[in-house]
């Protein structure tokens, strides 16, 4: 099996269709400590890369929540090498808290022979310098839930009790077909497995752009775990899925219903504002080099028509219900304009 975030080198068997490794450290943080790992503020260290889109999600929900404070967060670069992601971005290429140059270092002092990929998302244990969990579908569900006690006042309910049936089916639907299903075309081995993954996506993107035609959100009036979920594949769409991982049938500007979702998240707080452009290109142009073997990095697509109005306000609902937006990202987590949307930032 192979995993989008694995440090093998390769990311395209021949002959093949892509395979996600879903096996993950399932050690869970919860408020009673039932695994060993109580939640606790200023204990763990969230563990991301801006340009992964699994790792985004945990930045999203973090931020949506209101956790910085309880949670401090590290950030590897954009590029990886064929042993871990790295802390290249901080000073001395060393995360500052946990004192550790490569992620792998936090995976291998709670497993010395841990056999798959080092990857993000994940939660490391400050005091013991050990990975507890990169499973990353629940970390982000136990934010919402476990560290529930943490939450900022008028936190959204990402995750409401009486609609996590639905959410879970469509995040489902949506892992399978779209999030998983961009990487099945990018790095399938053959034609058929190839052709095979393509119709599957834009099969769901159009089940999706009926939902979402007389519809705000995916569940209910309010953004939940599901909008996080469809959220980081639809922002690097164009970006990097249209060209470098051959889904081009349509580009996301021309699918008018999800062009238009897109960008009502991105112009949400906490969402567009935890987007590096930048970063994302350079990981996946650079890392994959068996897909683009020049690594030459695209200076396009135009991103400055990401703040344009969108409309969606007349479907009704509002982002945060009876909530409120987070604050402005703390100043050491801010990510450059000129990363985020060329031009400045969304109004």
């Amino acid at each position: 099996m192979t995993d989008e975030n694995s440090i093998t080198g390769a990311y395209v068997e021949a002959g093949k269709e892509f395979t996600r490794d879903t096996r993950y450290v399932s050690t869970r943080i919860t408020a009673d400590g039932r695994d060993g790992y109580p939640v606790e503020p200023g204990r763990y260290r969230l563990v991301v890369a801006r340009a992964c889109p699994w790792a985004n999600r945990a930045i999203i929900v973090r931020r949506l929540l209101g956790l910085e404070d309880v949670l401090s967060m590290g950030v590897c670069g954009p590029t990886h090498d064929q042993r871990s992601w790295t802390f290249d971005l901080d000073p001395g290429g060393v995360d500052p808290v946990l004192k550790i140059p490569r992620l792998q270092d936090a995976y291998f002092a709670r497993i010395p022979d841990y056999p798959r990929g080092i990857t993000v998302p994940a939660i490391v244990d400050i005091p013991t310098g050990q990975v507890v969990t990169n499973n990353y579908p629940q970390l982000t569900l136990d934010l919402s839930t476990e560290w529930k006690q943490y939450h900022r006042e008028g936190a959204p309910d990402l995750y409401p009790e009486a609609l996590r049936p639905e959410i879970d089916e469509v995040a489902e639907l949506v892992f399978k077909d779209v999030n998983n299903g961009v990487y099945r075309c990018g790095f399938a081995g053959t034609q058929e497995s190839y052709e095979a993954a393509y119709d599957r996506l834009f099969a769901r993107l159009d089940w999706l752009t009926h939902r979402l035609a007389t519809q705000r959100f995916l569940v209910g009036d309010t953004i939940t775990e599901a909008d996080v979920r469809l959220f980081t594949t639809l922002v690097r769409f164009d970006a990097v899925y249209h060209g470098h991982f051959k889904c081009n049938r349509s580009k996301l500007t021309e699918m008018h219903v999800l062009w238009d979702y897109a960008r009502d998240l991105f112009q949400t707080p906490g969402f567009g504002d935890t987007i590096d452009f930048a970063q994302i290109k350079e990981h996946y142009y650079v890392v994959h080099s068996d897909v683009n073997p020049t690594q030459i990095i695209p200076k396009g697509p135009d991103l400055a028509n990401w703040p344009e109005p969108h409309g969606r306000e007349a479907l009704g609902g509002s982002p945060f219900g009876d909530g409120t937006p987070p604050h402005p990202p703390k100043p050491d987590e801010v990510v450059p304009a000129d990363h985020w949307v060329f031009g400045g930032s969304p109004a």
